[in-house]
Formats: structure tokens, C-alpha cells, sequence
């Protein structure tokens, strides 16, 4: 929690705005991910086609009901009198849970069907946060009751993740990832900032049970979007006899054989920590300083805002290097933070923060393209999964350091040395000779697909 906002049971608008970079946070890396659909031929198709606008609009769903659930969360402990202290234990407990299980996901879904691995955990994550609306309608709100809810939460969520990454590249041509990945993304980006304002008034007037029921709902949704996608993979090996522990370490290995993988993943440490820091604070300088409430809300429109058109860019251009050019466009993100210091004008970092997260998003797009284009799709699950943990891992770090450094440096030196680390996150990748030279076109076979009517 920001130092300096004061948490009120009635002021729903303040509970909104913390909690949204919380929501952003554990989505940083999960919000464009998508790749390839050969038919039953092997022939590309034209278009996203329908398997695509499946997952899309079940996904969508998901992605604007997951939005209700920190709100709901927080308004049901804080505005039943409940301490903070409660909020945070649950929170963290969620997070443990994803980053315990992430792994295991990973190989589970290049195991078996990763499809039929998407829906267990939607239906898993359903009857978890069904869990929270029935316990806070009836008041049966132990903590014990309460943290197991969010470790089957957190489970499902940590195995559906690296899941999607496996489905998505079966669900369009080689030639439509990109596109694919920038239309979710555009989709992801839009419910971030749709998603909490929706939640902030519906919750407020109907009831915590509420918000937890939409989300649940929307996980429902989702399973089902995904049950009817068509498209399935033909698996030429066997998994006879392979152990857990082998599949993990084969998985690590793929990382370890590809230089722009081993420090994409290891920037994206170091950038999800610093992001940890900075979200907080930068909440702080914009409370205190640039108009309060009113001033969170309009920046963040405006890294929605950003997003959206990053997307679209990301559509619309194709270099020849997509990595280098993704990594330099995150050069922005510093940009946007040391606005916080040379600036006291609110309109001046709302466009630098539509800048700095146009430059996030399209890197995230190139960056999730590159995977589908070049790690075998078998290996794909167990290698996102290393990419994924790291968000899990660097922005909870992050945001617990961020009142101990506050309180040691000062926010403007946090701010800048933030900015600084940022900059150094986004440029040291480039110093492999993978990601200078990484090219957009694929090297590696798409898998085998046949339909379901063809099975």
C-alpha cells in the first residue's frame, strides 16, 4: 500500500486506485501472447479465424471479471472492519501460490492437452472465488477459510498461464501472430482500464459477494470459449517413462541454449523489482502532489491510453530485428518515471506515461512473438513458464522494498535511480548477440494440428 493514502472502508475510489497497479502488476508479462493456426492441411488461413475470436472473447471476459476481484477483496476486508494486515496476508498467500505452481504448470501443460489444462484450471479458479462470494455473503470469513480459497486461486492461476502460451500458437497462422498478439494486447490493456472503474461502481453499490460472483463468472466464460476451440495438437513423442524433474530440466536447458532468452528473462527480473518500487511511489508523488485521486485516475487512463496505441504500432511495423527494436523502444518507461521529478505538470506525465507504456507494450508484443517464432512448441509451456515466474517473483519484492527505500533515499532519488535501473533493465540484453541479431521470421517447425471435426 502507498504511504501516505489513507485507507477507508467508505472511500471506495482511493481502495480502486491502489489496488489497479496490483491487478496490472501480476499481468505485466500474461497480456499478449499469442501464435500460430495451420488447418487440418497444414496450409495457413486467412485471418484470425475462428478458433482466435474463441479464445479472444473468452479471455476478454476473464481478463475484465479479474478485474473485480482485488476491489471486491478489498472493500469486503477493509469495509467490514477487518484489518490491512488481513488484506496483505491474503494477497501474499495468492501470489506464493503462483509462484509455487508455475513451474509445475509449465510442464503439465506441454504434457497433456494444454487446452484441456486451460479449462480445469478456469473451472478450478471459478469455484475458488464462487468460494469467496458465498463466504462473504454468509459471513464465514476465517482466515484459514479465506487463505485456502486464495492457494486454489493462485494454483489455478499458475497453471492456466503457461497453458495459454502452449494453445496460442495453434490458434493462427505463423503469419498472424503478431497481429494476434497486438489485438490481445489491445484487449488485455483495454480491460486494465475499463475493468477497475466498472468494478469501483458496482461493487460500491451492490456488494462485495458481487464482484467476486462476476469474476467467477468470467472464469466460467472462459472454460467455455476454450472447450469450443476446434484446433488440436498431434504429438509425435511420448512422455512414457519422462520424470517431472527431467521435463523441468529440459525445459531450463531450451532457456539456457538461447542468449537473447537467458537475458530477456533475467532483465525482466530486474525490471519487474524496480517496477515493484516504482508503481508505489509514483502513486505517492501523483496523490500528494498532482491532484490526488482525480490525478491517479488520468494517469492511468493515460498508460491505458499508451498501451492501446502500442498495440496498434505493433500491427502496423515489422522490423527486420524485432528484439533490438523492443528493447529500445522500452527507453520510454525511464522517461515517464524522472517525469515525476523535472515535472509538477499533471498533462506533462500523463504523456510521458502514454509514452512509457506504449514502449512496454510494444516490446511485451515483440517479445512474446519471438518466443512463438523460435522455441519449439513443445518446449513452449515449460520455457514461458521461467518467463512468467520472474513476474510473479520481481514485482512482490518490489513492492516490498519500496517503503524501506522511501523512507531511506527520498522519492525523488527513488525515482531517479528507478529510472536509471530501468534503462539498464531495457539496454543490457542487448549486449547477447541473439537479441541484436534475432530476426522476424520463424525458425523453428509449427506444430501439427488437426481439427476437431478431422480427428
Amino acid at each position: 500500500m502507498s504511504p501516505g493514502i489513507e485507507l477507508k472502508a467508505a472511500n471506495l475510489d482511493q481502495i480502486q486506485k491502489v489496488l489497479t497497479p496490483h491487478v496490472a502488476g501480476f499481468r505485466t508479462r500474461l497480456t499478449c501472447m499469442p501464435g500460430p493456426l495451420t488447418g487440418a492441411t497444414g496450409t495457413p488461413t486467412r485471418g484470425l479465424g475462428h478458433d482466435f475470436h474463441l479464445l479472444a472473447v473468452g479471455q476478454g471476459l476473464s481478463w475484465l471479471g479479474s478485474t473485480f476481484q482485488p476491489i471486491a477483496l478489498a472493500v469486503a476486508i477493509l469495509g467490514s472492519g477487518r484489518s490491512v494486515s488481513m488484506l496483505g496476508i491474503l494477497l501474499a498467500v495468492l501470489v506464493a501460490a503462483q509462484m509455487l505452481w508455475t513451474l509445475v504448470g509449465g510442464v503439465l501443460a506441454d504434457r497433456f492437452e494444454a487446452r484441456l489444462v486451460m479449462i480445469t484450471a478456469d473451472l478450478t479458479r471459478a469455484a475458488a472465488v464462487g468460494g469467496m462470494a458465498m463466504a462473504f455473503a454468509t459471513d464465514h470469513t476465517s482466515l484459514l477459510l479465506l487463505g485456502g480459497l486464495m492457494v486454489v486461486m493462485g494454483t489455478g492461476s499458475a497453471f492456466f498461464g503457461p497453458a495459454m502460451r502452449a494453445v496460442k500458437p495453434i490458434v493462427v497462422a505463423p503469419d498472424q501472430r503478431k497481429s494476434a498478439n497486438s489485438l490481445l494486447s489491445a484487449l488485455s490493456t483495454g480491460s486494465d482500464v475499463v475493468g477497475p472503474v466498472l468494478a469501483g461502481v458496482l461493487v460500491g453499490l451492490i456488494g462485495a459477494p458481487f464482484g467476486f460472483a462476476v469474476n467467477a463468472v468470467s472464469f466460467l466464460a472462459s472454460a467455455v470459449a476454450v472447450s469450443l476451440i476446434r484446433v488440436r495438437v498431434v504429438r509425435h513423442k511420448t512422455t512414457t517413462g519422462r520424470s517431472f524433474r527431467s521435463d523441468l530440466v529440459v525445459g531450463w536447458q531450451t532457456v539456457r541454449s538461447n542468449d537473447w532468452l537467458v537475458w530477456g528473462i533475467f532483465s525482466a527480473a530486474v525490471l519487474h523489482i524496480a517496477t515493484g518500487v516504482l508503481v508505489v511511489v509514483v502513486q505517492v508523488v501523483a496523490f500528494r502532489e498532482l491532484g490526488g485521486a482525480h490525478a491517479l485516475g488520468l494517469i492511468a487512463a493515460a498508460q491505458g491510453v499508451g498501451g492501446v496505441v502500442g498495440s496498434l504500432l505493433a500491427m502496423r511495423l515489422r522490423p527486420r530485428r524485432p528484439l533490438m527494436v523492443g528493447y529500445l523502444t522500452l527507453c520510454a518507461m525511464p522517461l515517464w518515471i524522472s517525469s515525476y521529478v523535472w515535472s509538477s505538470e499533471l498533462l506533462v506525465v500523463m504523456s510521458m506515461a502514454a509514452l512509457g507504456f506504449l514502449g512496454m507494450i510494444y516490446f511485451n508484443i515483440q517479445w512474446e512473438t519471438a518466443i512463438q517464432d523460435h522455441v519449439p512448441h513443445d518446449m513452449m509451456a515449460r520455457v514461458s513458464s521461467w518467463d512468467i515466474l520472474t513476474s510473479f517473483i520481481g514485482m512482490p519484492i518490489g513492492y516490498a522494498l519500496a517503503g524501506l527505500l522511501t523512507d531511506r533515499f527520498g522519492l525523488n532519488s527513488i525515482l531517479l535511480g528507478g529510472a536509471v535501473v530501468l534503462l539498464f533493465a531495457g539496454m543490457f540484453p542487448l549486449v547477447a548477440r541473439g537479441t541484436r541479431t534475432l530476426e522476424a521470421r520463424p525458425t523453428v517447425q509449427a506444430p501439427t494440428v488437426v481439427s476437431q471435426e478431422a480427428a
